[in-house]
């Protein structure tokens, strides 16, 4: 049998979480599949994801693209011209895509058009706003797209409704959620409380980055004042990613964010570290995608501030609750949560850290004897 080629591309942060688990699967059949990792250092360079890569047992990834940032079609393009690089001179039997992210859909578009098979981890998730440039990836990703891994319901009942094919439409659970239950053992071990000098569950956790929380300086003093009321009653910590960093000092606010009584501003922090706080908070309070997945499965209250959601199950049956970014409607949440209101919650069906070995068995005796055959 001839021993396949798979390149997964990652571009963001999520995508090394989504990706480690196929890794370490690929790994068990190193006789048939031979697994490649592609980063195109959409938003961070190797040495700032490194210690996401450790965390997550990944190797050196052997191909890196150094795209950085840039407009969304620069970095798009940019991805495409040096991907198709790789294409030719690796020549892989597929390409794996994961999230939503522009290095999603520009691999996609490169290998589509050059006759190689692609597969999306995390297809048919749909917020139904055009509006988030995430969305475009996703519906764009999943039209051209061989094979398509579904993480909840949902996203497969969105794909049948646009007519993709069902025969090549898997619900396998999500990687995601592989991971985090890969490192909570090492969670565990984890100083990140005591270093910030912090006692459990008397913190909350924030991230925040999404451009339409942070580009504006209104809503971004929106999201200060939201700040203060937390910090009234809690110590909140908020890793400071780089877009949020720059627009805070851009909009000469960083003073402001400093002088919060209880705010605890950092640096991006690893997995590991992260999760840990997630698991001893309060509540977390986001913008991300991802992190709706692993609080529910974490069990920990969730505030997502977005007008909408690719992840309806976990506010279904999971512990997000999803508020329109304004600010008296955030506090609004927020007591809620401090007075202990505590959603009824369950895992959603398939999240058992078992969906990279149901991807890969499925690749490789389905998907990829369709490869050998021709």
């Amino acid at each position: 049998m001839k021993k396949l080629r798979v390149i997964s591309v990652v571009g963001a942060r999520p995508n090394f979480m989504k990706v480690a688990p196929i890794h370490r699967e690929f790994l068990l059949h190193k006789e048939q599949v031979e697994h490649l990792i592609c980063h195109t250092g959409q938003h961070y360079d190797y040495e700032m994801s490194k210690i996401f890569f450790e965390d997550l047992g990944l190797p050196r990834p052997t191909f890196y693209l150094g795209v950085g940032s840039g407009s969304h079609g620069e970095q798009t393009g940019k991805i495409m011209i040096e991907f198709e690089k790789i294409c030719y001179q690796a020549k892989p039997d597929l390409v794996i895509v994961v999230g939503d992210v522009n290095s999603t859909i520009a691999a996609t578009l490169t290998a589509t058009k050059l006759g190689i098979k692609t597969a999306h981890i995390e297809a048919g998730l749909r917020s139904f706003d055009r509006t988030m440039p995430e969305e475009i990836n996703r519906i764009a990703t999943d039209s051209i797209c061989d094979y398509l891994f579904v993480t909840e319901e949902s996203g497969v009942q969105n794909l049948l409704k646009e007519g993709h094919d069902p025969e090549k439409v898997y619900f396998v659970g999500n990687t995601m959620i592989d991971s985090l239950i890969y490192i909570l053992p090492k969670v565990n071990k984890s100083n990140i409380i005591s270093k910030l000098r912090l006692n459990d569950k008397e913190f909350a956790v924030m991230t925040l980055h999404r451009p339409s929380n942070v580009d504006e300086k209104t809503q971004l003093i929106q999201i200060l004042e939201l700040i203060e009321y937390i910090c009234k009653s809690l110590h909140l910590v908020l890793p400071l990613h780089p877009r949020t960093r720059k627009n805070i000092e851009q909009f000469n606010l960083l003073s402001k964010f400093k002088s919060i009584p209880n705010l605890i501003l950092t640096e991006p922090l690893g997995y590991i570290d992260f999760v840990k706080l997630m698991k001893h908070s309060k509540f977390v309070i986001t913008d991300s995608g991802g992190i709706q997945e692993e609080t529910t499965y974490l069990g920990i209250p969730c505030i997502t501030m977005r007008t909408s959601t690719e992840r309806p199950i976990t506010c279904e049956i999971g512990t997000n609750y999803l508020v329109y970014p304004e600010k008296e409607k955030l506090i609004t949440a927020v007591k809620k949560i401090l007075n202990g209101e505590r959603r009824q919650h369950r895992v959603p069906p398939l999240w058992d850290g078992k969906a990279a070995m149901r991807i890969v068995d499925i690749l490789l005796n389905k998907c990829f004897t369709n490869l050998v055959e021709k």
